[in-house]
């Protein structure tokens, strides 16, 4: 069974987490298919827009650190650089059911979909900081645009899960639902799009994003390569290291 499921129904096209043991978290070859389903999905002109999902427990934990440690991106063509062009640049709409854990790369997907529908169990997190890490997929950006300075700050300095009523009153997510309600809602909402004219669909997403697009993939790039540094350096290696060994992290002499 595929780590990342695919399926193609009426106009919809989704994408399913589906590494339960390992709380949905992504590895390289993951990205690369999580890439080329977005590639596929855009040049398909039957599929009139992509659902991300996890389960009713997990979305995904992230970045699985023992793959990232040992295939980290080398290049921006490295799959996750691929992967989070392709959703900053998917042109049609792009929706997410979330339940349970969403950590770093979790999240900050989330600030590129058109419309989020959580569990009540959601518990969104960017922990970059306390990894020796800098933000990705352009969320140094994004969040505070959503969210405000001062509750950017805090979720990106501090790192700390913030639940989904917290998500719908800073508009990352669009309704709470329980969870065994909120992938069905995401299917409901995604064939309704998908009735609707695709050139539309195109045209207005373009619109509402076209004024910041550039922006988005200018930081997203410093980003990429800040990030790629910081993955070599004292913090980062002690981060790892205790996640790996099971400990709390000494960042005194970092």
């Amino acid at each position: 069974m595929s780590d990342i499921l695919v399926h193609t129904e009426a106009g919809v096209t989704t994408l399913t987490f589906n590494r339960p043991d390992k709380k949905n978290s992504i590895t390289a070859a993951m990205y690369a298919s999580l890439a080329d389903a977005l590639d596929a999905a855009a040049a398909d002109d039957g599929v009139r827009c992509v659902v991300f999902q996890g389960n009713e427990t997990t979305f995904s934990a992230g970045n699985d650190i023992a793959d990232f440690l040992n295939n980290p991106p080398a290049t921006t063509d490295s799959p996750v650089f691929r992967f989070l062009r392709g959703i900053a640049q998917f042109p049609k709409p792009l929706l997410a059911a979330v339940c349970g854990p969403a950590v770093g790369v979790g999240t900050t997907l989330l600030f590129h979909c058109d419309l989020v529908y959580a569990g009540d169990n959601a518990a969104f997190s960017m922990p970059f900081v306390n990894l020796g890490l800098c933000p990705e997929a352009a969320s140094s950006l994004l969040v505070p645009q959503m969210f405000g300075y001062h509750r950017a700050a805090e979720a990106l300095l501090l790192g700390e899960p913030f639940m989904a009523e917290a998500a719908l009153e800073v508009g990352l997510v669009n309704r709470v639902v329980p969870p065994s309600e909120a992938a069905a809602l995401a299917q409901q909402v995604a064939r309704k799009l998908a009735a609707k004219p695709l050139s539309s669909l195109v045209a207005t997403k373009r619109l509402m994003k076209q004024g910041q697009m550039k922006q988005v993939m200018t930081v997203m790039a410093e980003e990429g390569e800040q990030f790629g540094r910081m993955l070599r350096e004292p913090a980062a290696r002690e981060a790892f290291g205790a996640f790996m060994e099971r400990r709390k992290p000494d960042f005194s002499k970092v």
